[in-house]
């Protein structure tokens, strides 16, 4: 008998079958090659056709379970009228498989509107749900999980990256978020900006062999990361806004009055700026004003 499921042919792991024609939606391994459903199997090696974002990444784990299927590409830069091939076969009676690079398609990935125009035309549409960094990251974060809020890549650019998070401010939960691992350390600082005091998870390589999930504050991963150089990988980063301070400019107006009655308007300053995480300049201009008036 077999020792795991990777010594057994796909040959008795699915049945060949003609597959109802429309679009099934398969989720694909984020890491491990083990990490796919026998369902998945069967259905990729049962379609008449794979569309994927890039064939040589599908091809990889085609090729790992002795998969041959003609294969087309859709993905971010594809148009209204390869959607319409694609559709169109489906149409026709075709099973068309739908796969992203790693994960389950759409979360992130293209997908969206292949999908909507389908479902408008009546195709048959389904999904199989497996693998997802989104879900597995907030399992691994070990924060609160009873309700989250995902919200895809950050922005490239701090200012907009900055704009993009306040507009989860008023969202208590743990927000989620993708990025990459050249620009962790100045997300960790618009976090720490915009939800201070916030709890933070940092997650990479996941079902990876360098899987890791690194807690703390901003200014700890900060710290550790100086210490140890940045994680390389994909990044998931999970924050806990629940317990977030949120400064506004009624509550920084109050700290510098009552810090400047007592302290030096530049040591107010700087407590300020170290408490809220603001921009000094800022909270400096701010204390002139106050001082003045």
């Amino acid at each position: 008998m077999a020792d795991n499921i990777q010594d057994i042919p796909i040959s008795q792991l699915t049945s060949k079958q003609k597959l109802d024609g429309g679009i099934y939606i398969v989720a694909t391994p984020i890491g491990n090659m083990k990490d796919i459903t026998i369902r998945a199997l069967e259905i990729l090696q049962n379609a008449d056709l794979i569309v994927c974002e890039d064939t040589r990444v599908t091809n990889k784990l085609l090729s790992h379970y002795g998969i041959k299927k003609p294969m087309a590409i859709y993905n971010d830069h594809s148009l209204e009228r390869d959607r319409r091939k694609i559709i169109s076969k489906a149409e026709s009676g075709e099973a068309v498989a739908v796969v992203s690079d790693a994960g389950t398609p759409l979360i992130s990935d293209p997908g969206y509107k292949l999908v909507k125009d389908a479902r408008e035309r009546g195709v048959y549409v389904t999904c199989l749900p497996g693998a997802s960094s989104v879900t597995s990251a907030l399992v691994l974060s070990a924060l609160p999980s009873d309700s989250f809020y995902f919200a895809g890549f950050l922005p490239t650019r701090s200012g907009s990256k900055e704009n993009f998070m306040k507009e989860f401010l008023s969202i208590k939960t743990s927000l989620v978020f993708m990025d990459r691992n050249s620009r962790l350390e100045s997300s960790i600082k618009v976090i720490d900006s915009v939800f201070s005091g916030a709890e933070i998870s940092i997650i990479r390589e996941i079902t990876k062999t360098f899987e890791e999930a690194r807690n703390g504050s901003a200014q700890e991963l900060l710290s550790y990361y100086e210490k140890n150089g940045l994680p390389k990988g994909e990044i998931v980063i999970v924050v806990d806004t629940r317990k977030s301070e949120v400064f506004s400019e009624d509550n920084i107006d109050d700290m510098l009055h009552t810090l400047m009655e007592n302290i030096p308007l530049k040591q107010a300053v700087d407590e300020v700026v170290q408490k809220t995480g603001k921009k000094k300049k800022i909270i400096y201009s701010r204390a002139l004003e106050i001082k003045d008036s």
